[in-house]
Formats: C-alpha cells, structure tokens, sequence
C-alpha cells in the first residue's frame, strides 16, 4: 500500500481521485462546507454534473469529513457492471457484495447484525431476493428500471428515519452525469412511478464546482514554490480559465501537459512551457488527442440528432439558445457539459469544447462533395502558406477567394444557403494548413448571425480574421472598428477580414489599407 512518504513528488491528476498529499489540487474547502451543511441537515440531494467533474473526488473529500460521525456507504455503482442490472436479484446480491468489500477494506464500519444480513444475501438464489429484502434487512447502465427500483427503495429507507426508532439513513447524495429526473423521463411516467418517485424529495443543489481564477492561482503556487519555473502564476490561472471554462478535468489536464509532456521536445525547459504560448501548445496537444471525457462527448452527438443539429446552430450560424428548464434539448445538453448557463442564455462550456466541435463539424463537412474540394485544394497549397514559421495570410485570403470562386461558379444556390455554409467553408479551408502545428478558437461574444472572430494560434502566435456576411457599407465599417479592439486587445497591428458578399456586382478579391495605425487585409468573396 502507497503511503505518504512513498510519494516524491506531487503530480498533477486526471484519472480517479484527487487527494491533497499526492496531487496538485484546487482547495475545496467552500464547496465542502456547503455540502457538509447540507449533510448536516439530513438532507437528500443531487450532484450531477459532466463526466470528470469531480463528482468523485468531491464525494471522497466528503467521506473523509463525516468518517467520524456517521457510517459513510460511498459507492460508485459504475463499478457493478452491467451484469449486476439485468435482474432485481443480481443487482441485490452485487451491491451487498460491494458493501462487504468496503467494510473489508476498513471504509466501512458495520454492526455485526449487519454484516451477517449482506453476507446471507450475496449466496442467496433468485428467487429468494428482492430489493424489499435488502432494505428490511438492513434497517431500513444496464437495465435502468432495476436501478430506479433501487433509488425508490432508497427513499423509503431514507423517509424511514423521521418514523422509525431505530436508526436509519441520515442524508443520502447521489452523483453522476444523467439526472435522476431525466431517467424517470426515459423510463416511466409519474403515474406509474406514483408516491414512491425517488425524485420528489430532493433538496436543490445548484453549487457550482467549476474551479475558479482564485483557486487555480492557489494550485499553482503550490506547483511554483516545488518547481521555481518563474512562471506569472496569476496570468497564467487566468489563461487556464479562459481557454477551459474552469472544467476540472480541462484544468488538470492542461497543467499536466505542461508538466509532463512539454520538456524535453517542444519546450528547453519548464520555464518556457508555464507561459502563454505553452499554454496554446499544451490546448492543441488535447485538440488531438482520445480520452475519455472526449470520447463520451463526441458519443452524444454521434448519438443524438437533435444534440448535434443545435450544437451546429450555436457554433456555425451564430444561434442563441435560450435557457428554458422545459427544453429537453437545452437540459440534455447542460446534464452532459456541453453548455453552461449565463443568465438566461445558453452558452457553450469552454473553449476547448467549442474547440473540438468545430472540428468535428468541419471534418464531417469534408465528407461532402464541396467540402471535400475546399480540403483537397487548401491541403495541396499548405506548403506555401507558411514561410519561415509563420502564416502568410495575405496569401491564404488570396487562394480561398479563388477557391470560392471556383466551387461555387454556375452552382444554383439560395442567398440564405450560401450564407449558412459561407464561414464553414473558410474553416475547412484553414484547418489542413495549421493542422498538427495550429488551432483556431472562436471569440464568443462575435459569433452571431452576421460575424465570427476566428483567433489563429500557429507557432505561439495570434492571427484575428473577422469573417461576415455583408450587409451594407456601413456595418462594413463597424466591423473594421470591431477588429481594431480586437488587435489592441491581442497587442497586434495587423488583422485579416473575411467577407462574404452575395450581390451580383461585387468584385472579388484582397485589398491592403491602412488606417489608426494598423494594417488590414480584407477579402471579398
């Protein structure tokens, strides 16, 4: 067994849980206050957030805190198998067993009573199990009605305690991706769940557990008192929450990379990694890379039509999504951490996230017959677009207007078609050229209906590239000043402009000026 002083050094985690001593770790101790007070209360809540939100670490840091003064049952039911949901048998005699391994182990402390009841129940027969059976004798996925059956049995017990003598359960917390509401939706309606719903009791839970600018900036000076890298540990906390969202496992892993994967190779040392542009480095790695949080990602939009057709309105055209709790889309999409809420307004979590949904709509975008020609053309131009490692996009406009010209010449297209795909089609366009080397991200506040800020990221540096629709000289000229901000925002002093006329006298091509200082290459296609 691993002890204390067996660890050398403390490493930055993403797999399982977090503790204190062995990992570089955010404090959690507001949270834990909030939640041990709910505990306190003897109340039942839900904690349900993405996949590796730290549900788990949260719930472990838990167990730690009421070890002392309550008998803490802390299961993850992942662990059971699917095997162990077929049947109200195999599942009573699963969890008795899962119960036994903990009080093995010395996590659990049971009453001798108790110990022989579960003990009984992992060699009974089918026949001879039940869910009511469990819970008698023990005082008071998959196939997911099995499950719900559990959690109304588990709020019997849990009601029990304000009728029975005996003790009982005290507070019940279940944690995990898909809310119990949401499961009584897909299962069963409330007629049929009737009084015993499992879901009519809980307290609300709205605490947010994203990490914070202030609590990344704590974790961080941890990492810089052991490592002196000289690193800006307050710029650099807040270029790890911008780019992630405060997502926990985006955190982590981010600061991982930093510290594992970037020296010896891409950086000389740690001090050139824990920067701005190491970060960009550390941000393109995870766009290439499998995990899990990605792969269960990626699954619901494979998966769920509906998903995917808004995920594609919000990134591409610009689409608001209102907030509304009735909303099976928008609730779906906030159960599994695609979107967070601001207000009223629905928004994307983190960068990242937008990140890889451009590129998984832009690639699936190439499997169609134009967009297979844009990738084909931009891809076989890639060599010349980088001269002494940077992009040159004056050139870059240039081919993408004649590429545009190209494909879309005697084409029998709408207006409101062409301006649907218009912004896609540049991000096809770029992503074979800075592939492997770039990324692209989207700045959240320009992307509507009309215009889409696209921030380039190749080599540690920054090209801004306004894309819009035309809609007139004068809104031509609030976006030159919009881009302007922009560049004074990033320390630039040239920036690129997309835009997609579809009047019939329009005249393509690439224009150079000047104007305040900087300079602006402006296409028209």
């Amino acid at each position: 067994m691993t002890n204390r002083k067996q660890i050398k050094r403390r490493k930055f985690n993403t797999t399982g849980i977090c503790v204190p001593w062995k990992h570089y770790m955010v404090d959690l101790s507001e949270r834990l206050e909030v939640i041990r007070e709910m505990i306190a209360d003897g109340k039942y809540f839900l904690i349900n957030r993405g996949r590796q939100y730290g549900k788990s670490t949260t719930l472990a840091a838990v167990s730690r805190i009421f070890q002392d003064e309550y008998a803490v049952l802390n299961l993850d039911f992942q662990g059971l198998g699917a095997a162990s949901f077929e049947t109200e048998q195999t599942f009573c005699r699963s969890f008795a067993g899962k119960v036994l391994e903990k009080e093995m182990y010395g996590k659990l402390e049971l009453p001798e009573g108790m110990k022989e009841a579960f003990r009984e129940f992992t060699t009974r027969g089918d026949s001879a199990s039940s869910l009511a059976d469990l819970f008698d004798e023990v005082d008071n996925a998959s196939n997911s009605d099995v499950f719900v059956d559990f959690l109304a049995q588990l709020r019997e017990g849990y009601i029990a305690r304000d009728a029975a003598e005996e003790p009982a359960i005290h507070s019940v917390v279940l944690a995990g991706v898909t809310d119990i509401r949401y499961l009584k939706r897909k299962i069963r309606d409330d007629s049929q769940a009737g009084m015993n719903s499992p879901w009519n009791i809980a307290a609300q839970f709205d605490l947010d557990l994203s990490l914070q600018v202030e609590g990344i900036q704590g974790m961080l000076s941890e990492y810089e008192a052991d490592h002196q890298t000289g690193m800006d540990v307050a710029a650099m906390a807040e270029e790890i929450r911008n780019v992630t969202g405060g997502y926990p496992f985006l955190v982590s892993r981010i600061c991982q990379i930093l510290d594992e994967e970037m020296v010896p190779g891409r950086f000389a040392g740690l001090s050139d990694a824990w920067t701005d542009w190491g970060v960009q480095e550390a941000v393109k790695n995870l766009m290439y890379e499998k995990n899990a949080l990605f792969g269960s990602l990626m699954s619901k939009v494979e998966n769920f039509p509906e998903l995917r057709k808004k995920l594609r309105e919000m990134l591409l055209y610009g689409s608001r999504l209102s907030f509304n709790v009735d909303d099976n889309v928008a609730e779906q999409l906030l159960m599994y951490g695609f979107i967070r809420k601001e207000g009223t307004w629905a928004k994307i979590s983190n960068r990242i996230f937008e990140m890889r949904l451009y590129r998984y709509f832009v690639d699936t975008d190439m499997n169609t017959e134009d967009g297979s020609r844009f990738y084909q053309i931009a891809a076989s131009q890639a060599p010349a677009f980088v001269v002494d490692g940077q992009l040159d996009l004056p050139l870059i406009l240039e081919h993408f207007v004649q590429a545009y010209g190209i494909i879309n010449k005697d084409r029998d297209r709408t207006r409101k078609f062409l301006e649907e795909e218009a912004r896609e089609r540049f991000l096809l366009y770029i992503s074979p050229i800075i592939n492997g080397t770039g990324t692209y991200s989207i700045e959240e506040q320009t992307r509507d209906g009309r215009r889409m800020d696209v921030v380039i990221h190749f080599l540690g540096k920054r090209y801004v590239v306004e894309l819009k629709i035309w809609h007139g000289e004068r809104y031509n000229e609030k976006g030159e000043e919009q881009i302007k901000g922009y560049l004074d925002y990033f320390g630039l002093d040239t920036g690129y402009m997309v835009s997609f006329n579809f009047n019939q006298k329009k005249e393509p091509g690439v224009e150079r000026w000047e104007k305040d200082g900087k300079v602006l290459f402006e296409a028209v296609v």
